[in-house]
């Protein structure tokens, strides 16, 4: 009996789905099989472009695919998702697999790449490494988004003192740039310390560049 991976749902109320897509209904069959038998939702497609035109819901989860089907590859389709954005992490199964083509599906960032026959344990181990993986990126891009909407927040003076203030002028050289008082510089800088919730300028620095925030353009 193989050992339970739970879904996690710490970023989302929807359950993780693993989408199936391989070309064989009883590969497709027994690995639905499997990954209820230990909780998951399941999607099952039989070619990587019924997947590509479905019309289904951004949740969270990954995507076990083959490598080999008629036409288009399953390493097409990675490429395919990748220049669409899609980034569900992939783990790949094949039964004709060989070393430079799982080097290449490694580098181009598959979580996994299993030949058939496999023991459903290693699955369900890849399966919760792509599961993890995909739950950090999700987070991440919950909280870069929480930290735009900060950044939103400012007026257009407090970017420009923001910018300042992270490329390290005084307040004093800040008011000279910008034509102010200082004292009206200390008031915007307290401002965007309170909005962009920083703690001092080494955390606002930090946000910063998680903001791709570029060099000040001062009028």
């Amino acid at each position: 009996m193989p050992q339970q991976h739970q879904p996690s749902r710490s970023t989302s109320e929807q359950p993780p789905a693993i989408v199936v897509i391989d070309d064989d209904e009883s590969i497709r069959g027994a690995l639905d099989k499997l990954f209820k038998s230990v909780g998951f939702a399941v999607e099952l497609f039989a070619s990587p472009q019924e997947f590509l035109q479905s019309q289904r819901p951004d949740r969270p989860g990954c995507i076990v695919l083959d490598v080999r089907f008629p036409g288009r590859s399953g390493l097409d389709m990675q490429r395919d998702l990748a220049t669409a954005k899609m980034q569900l992490p992939i783990i790949f199964i094949t039964g004709y697999g060989d070393i430079p083509m799982s080097v290449r599906a490694m580098k181009a960032g598959a979580v996994e790449f299993l030949t058939k026959p496999f023991r459903d344990q290693d699955l369900l181990d890849a399966v919760g490494a792509a599961l993890e993986r995909d739950r950090a990126r999700r987070a991440g891009e919950m909280q870069l988004a929480e930290l735009r909407n900060r950044y939103d927040s400012l007026t257009a003076r407090e970017r420009q003192v923001m910018a300042l203030v992270v490329a390290g002028r005084l307040n004093k050289q800040i008011a000279g740039e910008l034509g102010v008082s200082e004292m009206t510089i200390k008031m915007h800088r307290r401002q965007v310390m309170r909005k962009m919730q920083a703690a001092g300028v080494a955390q606002l620095v930090r946000l910063a560049d998680q903001l791709g925030i570029a060099a000040p353009l001062v009028s």
